[in-house]
């Protein structure tokens, strides 16, 4: 595969990831706050990351495929990479860890609390997903802009 195709599926990758991200957080939040708190609001998130989860773990298998195979592959390891690489894969590997949290600590409480009909549960499990997509948000904006610019720096 050439450096041309990985980086493109890397970015498309962290595109869906952190767009997704900016559009649950700054749209559609602000947008659901007039729905019902109980029981609508919590089975329209409910539904809402039941799909992009899937998005975003498909992503982050490929945010990790297509970055190692660019650094180790084309760039020959990590004595060959700019800091900007050292940053990102660094800021990438703590982002994925908190989804890893999310995705399978704080979202299976989220949904089975919904599921179960138990509103209060689900609302303190959405504040702490609330929480940390705002974190990933703001660490996959830092990231990008690290990608972007990174090799221009001096």
């Amino acid at each position: 595969m050439t450096m041309t195709v990985l980086l493109a599926l890397h970015i498309v990758a962290a595109t869906v990831w952190v767009g997704g991200m900016f559009f649950a957080y700054v749209v559609l939040r602000p947008a659901v706050g007039g729905i019902e708190p109980a029981p609508e609001r919590p089975r329209l998130w409910r539904r809402v990351f039941d799909r992009f989860f899937l998005f975003v773990s498909i992503s982050v298998l490929t945010l990790l495929a297509t970055g190692y195979a660019m650094l180790f592959v084309v760039l020959g390891g990590f004595a060959n990479a700019g800091i900007h690489i050292h940053i990102m894969n660094g800021v990438g590997l703590l982002m994925m860890l908190m989804y890893g949290h999310l995705r399978f600590a704080v979202w299976p409480k989220f949904r089975n609390a919904v599921d179960a009909g138990d509103f209060e549960q689900a609302g303190t499990r959405l504040v702490l997903i609330r929480k940390i997509v705002h974190v990933n948000l703001g660490l996959g904006m830092i990231t990008m802009i690290v990608a972007a610019t990174g090799r221009y720096w001096p």
